[in-house]
Protein backbone atom coordinates (compact mmCIF):
# COMPACT_ATOMS: atom_id res chain seq x y z
CA UNK A 1 0.00 0.00 0.00
CA UNK A 2 2.49 2.42 0.43
CA UNK A 3 4.10 2.00 -2.87
CA UNK A 4 0.83 2.45 -4.39
CA UNK A 5 0.55 5.95 -1.85
CA UNK A 6 4.06 6.61 -3.27
CA UNK A 7 2.69 5.72 -6.90
CA UNK A 8 -0.04 7.95 -6.99
CA UNK A 9 1.90 11.06 -5.38
CA UNK A 10 4.99 11.27 -7.22
CA UNK A 11 4.12 9.35 -10.63
CA UNK A 12 0.02 9.05 -11.55
CA UNK A 13 -0.32 12.64 -10.30
CA UNK A 14 2.42 14.28 -12.43
CA UNK A 15 1.72 11.82 -16.03
CA UNK A 16 -1.76 12.54 -15.86
CA UNK A 17 -2.29 15.85 -14.07
CA UNK A 18 -4.98 14.14 -12.37
CA UNK A 19 -5.89 12.84 -9.06
CA UNK A 20 -6.90 9.06 -8.81
CA UNK A 21 -10.07 9.10 -7.63
CA UNK A 22 -10.49 5.43 -6.55
CA UNK A 23 -8.00 3.58 -4.31
CA UNK A 24 -5.51 1.11 -5.31
CA UNK A 25 -5.40 -2.23 -3.15
CA UNK A 26 -3.14 -4.04 -2.45
CA UNK A 27 -2.71 -7.73 -1.83
CA UNK A 28 -0.25 -9.35 -0.08
CA UNK A 29 0.68 -13.05 -0.37
CA UNK A 30 -2.35 -13.08 -3.40
CA UNK A 31 -5.12 -14.39 -1.80
CA UNK A 32 -7.70 -11.43 -4.17
CA UNK A 33 -5.49 -12.52 -6.91
CA UNK A 34 -5.93 -16.13 -6.37
CA UNK A 35 -9.93 -15.31 -6.60
CA UNK A 36 -9.57 -13.50 -9.94
CA UNK A 37 -6.90 -15.67 -11.14
CA UNK A 38 -4.47 -13.09 -11.63
CA UNK A 39 -1.54 -14.08 -9.13
CA UNK A 40 1.32 -15.81 -11.01
CA UNK A 41 2.76 -18.49 -8.11
CA UNK A 42 6.24 -18.76 -9.60
CA UNK A 43 6.68 -14.59 -9.40
CA UNK A 44 4.41 -14.62 -6.21
CA UNK A 45 3.13 -11.54 -7.51
CA UNK A 46 -0.33 -10.71 -9.38
CA UNK A 47 -0.56 -9.72 -12.88
CA UNK A 48 -1.93 -6.28 -13.37
CA UNK A 49 -5.25 -6.35 -13.01
CA UNK A 50 -8.13 -3.39 -13.24
CA UNK A 51 -11.60 -4.91 -12.09
CA UNK A 52 -14.59 -2.25 -11.70
CA UNK A 53 -17.14 -3.57 -9.38
CA UNK A 54 -20.05 -2.08 -8.71
CA UNK A 55 -21.81 -1.02 -5.12
CA UNK A 56 -23.98 -4.18 -5.67
CA UNK A 57 -20.27 -5.96 -5.85
CA UNK A 58 -21.11 -7.41 -9.46
CA UNK A 59 -17.93 -7.17 -11.85
CA UNK A 60 -18.81 -4.76 -14.24
CA UNK A 61 -15.03 -4.75 -16.32
CA UNK A 62 -12.24 -6.49 -16.11
CA UNK A 63 -8.73 -6.03 -17.64
CA UNK A 64 -5.57 -8.13 -17.26
CA UNK A 65 -2.11 -6.86 -18.43
CA UNK A 66 1.01 -7.66 -19.25
CA UNK A 67 3.41 -6.81 -16.24
CA UNK A 68 4.99 -4.22 -18.94
CA UNK A 69 1.82 -3.32 -20.28
CA UNK A 70 0.83 -0.03 -18.46
CA UNK A 71 -2.77 1.08 -18.13
CA UNK A 72 -4.73 4.20 -19.17
CA UNK A 73 -6.06 6.39 -16.94
CA UNK A 74 -8.53 8.07 -19.55
CA UNK A 75 -10.07 4.59 -20.73
CA UNK A 76 -10.55 3.12 -16.73
CA UNK A 77 -12.52 7.15 -16.03
CA UNK A 78 -14.40 6.40 -19.46
CA UNK A 79 -15.26 3.44 -18.44
CA UNK A 80 -16.60 4.14 -14.87
CA UNK A 81 -18.76 6.69 -16.21
CA UNK A 82 -20.14 4.79 -19.04
CA UNK A 83 -21.14 2.26 -16.63
CA UNK A 84 -22.94 4.26 -14.22
CA UNK A 85 -24.37 5.77 -17.37
CA UNK A 86 -25.96 2.95 -18.44
CA UNK A 87 -27.12 1.74 -14.81
CA UNK A 88 -28.80 4.48 -14.24
CA UNK A 89 -30.71 4.56 -18.01
CA UNK A 90 -32.31 2.20 -20.13
CA UNK A 91 -29.26 3.44 -22.39
CA UNK A 92 -26.11 1.40 -23.95
CA UNK A 93 -23.17 3.11 -25.09
CA UNK A 94 -21.55 2.17 -28.24
CA UNK A 95 -17.97 1.82 -29.45
CA UNK A 96 -15.81 5.13 -28.45
CA UNK A 97 -18.60 5.95 -26.57
CA UNK A 98 -17.64 9.72 -23.89
CA UNK A 99 -20.05 11.52 -21.93
CA UNK A 100 -22.32 13.49 -23.17
CA UNK A 101 -21.93 11.79 -26.50
CA UNK A 102 -24.98 10.13 -28.15
CA UNK A 103 -26.55 6.51 -26.91
CA UNK A 104 -28.39 3.52 -28.05
CA UNK A 105 -31.57 2.47 -26.57
CA UNK A 106 -31.63 -1.26 -26.92
CA UNK A 107 -34.62 -3.11 -29.23
CA UNK A 108 -35.75 -5.42 -31.68
CA UNK A 109 -35.54 -2.53 -33.95
CA UNK A 110 -32.02 -1.30 -33.27
CA UNK A 111 -30.69 -4.65 -34.39
CA UNK A 112 -28.98 -4.45 -38.02
CA UNK A 113 -30.19 -0.47 -37.95
CA UNK A 114 -27.53 0.86 -35.27
CA UNK A 115 -25.12 2.64 -38.50
CA UNK A 116 -28.20 3.94 -39.12
CA UNK A 117 -29.48 5.10 -36.18
CA UNK A 118 -26.04 5.81 -34.42
CA UNK A 119 -24.43 9.63 -35.43
CA UNK A 120 -21.01 9.31 -35.02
Amino acid sequence: MFVHKVWEEKEIKLMTQKNMPFPMLSDLGGSIGRLYNVYDEEMCMNLRGTFLIDPNGVLQSADILAAGVGRNLDEILRRITAIQHTQCTNEVTPVNWSKGKQTLIPSPSLVGNVCNTWKK
